[in-house]
């Protein structure tokens, strides 16, 4: 039934749901102890069952994986990351983020392809930003500022409260219905409002859509809940409030459908005046800057967005701007990152390199910002053919890889792989198989060392890891598929005597994965309704 939507339709269309899409996520029944800045919450949501909200969150998620507009890009990841654990941080800190909760929910952040001004949440804990969104902050503090109003309608349980009052639908209708809204959410032409209409399940989708707007109570509670979140994990105040008057801003001068926030979050000169007043109650903090690493992270955005060639080569002419070094340290290294990328997006490697040249010589970045810039000349050297090159700017012996570093683990794999030396390979899938089991659910590591393994001609593990992607993206048919193939190969390999101790062991983790995921599947169909 879902796949008929992509996520222009489903993300791109978010104006009832957009970041509001928060709504349907869930928080923690009756909180035990609560921290003496904790204000009272507008109810627990209790009615709906962790669980339940997880399933349903995992059957929208899973059609997300599958849309072309859900990017995985670790570097971008790494930076809402950064900012992400902080906030939940500081809820746990508060009090809004209960053990259960945290324990119970997925709590992953994907990116999504997409220009329009928005992110959103969907329940079980699976969150989505546009790089558009990304793009049009001028600072790290805006940014957390949208992430802690959105934490904020998950923890005070916003999201189930709104499904209780739908009353008690089965996961996957609910999840239909709320696709369906998030297609037909903004204006669309005939044939996609055809296809919002096919996915929403008759009358109730109107009735529903209708109620789950937030609240002024819920909208209220989440500004003033997010801006305690985000000033106690050390943001800047003044980052909600300049948030807010962009947003207004921009929905007084022209909302052409690039500010589903606008629609689903009404910029109130009440919800603004409020921010205000809460910050002249702090003491005097330093003002909202851009930082070299953000100016870096809103361009990359920009050019990940797919914006298109004039606007590719508009990014990166603003390098040869004649008053580029009047510009502050902070704003030339982010042109010169967005000329470097938008050049490497064209394949014009000599002009990239030019770019690239300029930013290592501009001196005076901060750790995160050099980290960036490394980061960014092995993706070209690996880009231009130099696969090789790139490995020996990413390694250990080159640079100290923090345990956390999504971004150079990754890369550094995929040069690894890039390479096509099957020694290489093994290192790399050895490197991955740690990061793995540090965090189990990344697929595309998974995807990666299946391609390490079948460069040093491991098919067995190679179609394994394969089946594994598929898993933690949820799809667990197409799992199912590959485990199957994984053990046919595992007998035939046995019955050739080509299956050593190693091999064994692969053999039953395989068998046991496969029963695994066939019962995971037989638990979608049923919720599905299928015999």
């Amino acid at each position: 039934m879902f796949s008929s939507l992509h996520l222009s339709h489903l993300s791109r269309r978010l104006g009832v749901l957009g970041v509001c899409a928060a709504l349907l996520l869930p928080v923690a029944p009756a909180q035990a102890q609560l921290n003496s800045n904790r204000l009272p919450n507008l109810g627990d949501g209790a009615d709906v069952p962790l669980g339940v909200e997880r399933r349903l969150g995992e059957s929208i998620a899973r059609e997300i994986y599958r849309d072309p507009d859900y990017l995985d890009d670790p570097v971008l990841g790494d930076y809402v990351q950064s900012i992400w654990q902080i906030l939940l941080a500081s809820a746990r800190q508060r009090g809004e983020l209960t053990p259960e909760l945290e324990q119970q929910f997925a709590w992953e952040v994907s990116l999504i392809r997409d220009r329009s001004i928005n992110a959103f949440a969907l329940p079980g804990g699976y969150l989505g930003v546009h790089l558009g969104l990304i793009s049009a902050v001028s600072s790290a503090d805006e940014l957390a500022s949208v992430l802690a109003h959105e934490l904020s309608h998950v923890t005070q349980r916003h999201i189930a409260r709104m499904i209780a009052q739908q009353g008690k639908q089965g996961p996957m209708v609910m999840a239909a219905m709320i696709l369906g809204m998030l297609a037909a959410s903004r204006t669309m032409n005939a044939s996609s409002m055809s296809a919002a209409n096919a996915v929403m399940v008759g009358g109730q989708a109107a009735a529903i859509q209708s109620q789950l707007n937030f609240s002024r109570d819920m909208e209220r509670e989440a500004d003033r809940v997010g801006y305690g979140v985000m000033t106690e994990a050390g943001y800047e105040p003044q980052g909600f409030v300049t948030m807010f008057e962009k947003l207004q801003q921009a929905a007084r001068l022209n909302d052409n459908g690039s500010f589903p926030y606008l629609r689903s979050h009404p910029m109130t000169t009440e919800r603004i005046s409020d921010a205000q007043a809460r910050q002249q109650l702090l003491p005097t903090r330093a003002a909202v800057v851009t930082t070299a690493t953000h100016a870096m992270m809103s361009t990359r955005a920009q050019v990940l967005a797919k914006p298109g060639v004039d606007v590719l080569r508009s990014i990166a002419s603003s390098a040869h701007a004649t008053n580029l070094a009047q510009q502050s340290k902070p704003k030339q290294a982010g042109i010169l990152y967005g000329a470097t990328l938008a050049e490497m997006q064209q394949r014009n490697f000599v002009g990239a390199r030019q770019h690239l040249a300029r930013l290592h010589n501009l001196g005076g970045l901060d750790l995160t910002a050099i980290r960036a810039v490394r980061l960014l000349t092995a993706e070209l050297a690996l880009m231009a053919g130099e696969a090789s090159q790139a490995v020996a700017m990413l390694e250990p012996k080159a640079t100290v890889i923090a345990s956390h570093d999504r971004a150079t683990h990754m890369l550094l794999a995929r040069s690894r792989v890039g390479t096509q030396k099957p020694e290489q390979g093994k290192t790399a899938a050895s490197e991955l198989s740690w990061w793995l089991n540090q965090h189990p659910r990344d697929a595309s590591a998974w995807l990666l060392q299946a391609s390490a393994y079948e460069l040093q001609g491991d098919a067995l593990r190679a179609i394994r890891a394969q089946a594994e992607a598929r898993a933690m993206e949820l799809d667990y048919g197409a799992a199912v598929d590959r485990f199957k193939a994984a053990q046919t190969l595992a007998h035939q390999m046995a019955s050739e005597g080509k299956l050593d101790r190693v091999g064994h062991m692969e053999a039953s983790i395989i068998d046991a994965r496969l029963r695994e995921l066939e019962r995971l599947r037989r638990e979608q169909a049923l919720e599905r309704g299928i015999n």
